[in-house]
């Protein structure tokens, strides 16, 4: 009977960027989706309704509109769902709002992990898929990331409640042998992505003819990863269920960040290949016709000058290595961006 069920997966986060993005292509596959979302107003509503309005065409998709952190929520998702797959992608996401309002991070990123490693430990799947950031490796200068070197000291009170989530995470992976993937993400960037990012701040402000904030003048780099190229890394990750003994693993011509006590591993998820800023506003420039005005200012407090994926574990696993080059992936954000706004 149970290899009959369609397969099911619980996307947190679903109505977001990236929830989006992964409910889609599940969906395409022939997945059953139900998608949990509390559509905060933490940027404009109406992007994450009309991201859940598409996924809402399928009648594999289920929507759920709940905090994560509610108590008991995702317990009664879980008992009645009983997901194959869960990829928790909802949180409270933003370095410099993190200063702002700190609480929300507890809350959701905290809290929300909580809930949802108790929900699993009652109804565990087969395999869960959880987010992380880049900005876990906080003041780490030795680069590219790799995801065995110690990442203590972060920057953030975001990227703590990141690294927290990991830790908490990897302990209930050891205690109750439940199958955890953390994914660690580089700058996601791409159509439909959040109002809050580079990219999307950028392109409006470029077109409006207002002028962009440039930090640490400009002197920053960044590993831009586009959205479908991280779509592809998390789809084959689902099935790199890490409570398994890998194929590739027997080979040992890789390093693998894989727990030596729980099933338990960290992934980078990045392009690989940084790009200096203002690199990354020339490619907008360009896709939108107009020079940007810049207001050259300090690095801002919790950011960090430089991030960069090594991304030879992905590739190891999984034989995927991202490939989108910056100027397709802005010039196919800012096409989207002129036909959803009309401008």
């Amino acid at each position: 009977m149970e290899n009959s069920r369609q397969k099911t997966a619980l996307v947190t986060g679903a109505g977001g960027f990236i929830g989006y993005h992964i409910s889609k292509r599940l969906l395409d596959e022939g997945w059953r989706v139900i998608g949990l979302d509390c559509m905060s107003d933490y940027y404009d509503i109406s992007l994450k309704e009309c991201r859940e309005d598409m996924l809402l065409k399928s009648t594999s998709y289920r929507s759920v509109h709940e905090k994560v952190e509610t108590p008991n929520a995702l317990m009664e998702v879980f008992k009645s769902e009983l997901p194959h797959v869960v990829i928790h992608l909802a949180a409270q996401a933003g370095v410099r709002y993190s200063i702002e309002n700190p609480r929300a991070y507890l809350d959701s990123n905290i809290y929300g992990t909580f809930e949802l490693l108790e929900a699993a430990r009652a109804f565990p799947p087969q395999h869960m898929l959880l987010a992380s950031t880049s900005s876990t490796y906080g003041a780490n200068e030795k680069i590219p990331y790799k995801e065995i070197i110690k990442a203590d000291h972060q920057m953030s009170f975001y990227a703590a409640t990141k690294k927290s989530t990991e830790n908490m995470a990897h302990s209930y992976a050891h205690l109750f042998d439940l199958p955890i993937t953390m994914f660690r993400f580089f700058t996601v960037y791409g159509p439909w992505g959040r109002p809050d990012m580079a990219l999307f701040k950028f392109t409006r402000a470029i077109l409006n003819g207002d002028p962009i904030d440039v930090y640490n003048y400009g002197d920053m780099s960044r590993d831009f990863t586009y959205i479908d190229d991280l779509v592809d890394g998390m789809r084959l990750l689902i099935d790199v269920n890490p409570s398994v003994s890998d194929s590739t693993s027997a080979e040992k011509d890789f390093v693998d960040s894989k727990s030596k006590v729980a099933p338990f591993r960290i992934v980078n998820i990045g392009n690989s290949e940084p790009a200096q800023l203002l690199d990354f506003i020339t490619a907008i420039e360009k896709s939108v016709g107009i020079k940007a005005v810049k207001n050259l200012m300090p690095m801002q407090a919790g950011d960090v000058p430089t991030t960069w994926a090594d991304t030879t574990l992905l590739e190891s696993l999984t034989g995927f290595k991202p490939t989108t080059d910056i100027s397709t992936g802005v010039q196919n954000f800012v096409d989207w961006y002129r036909e959803y706004y009309n401008v």
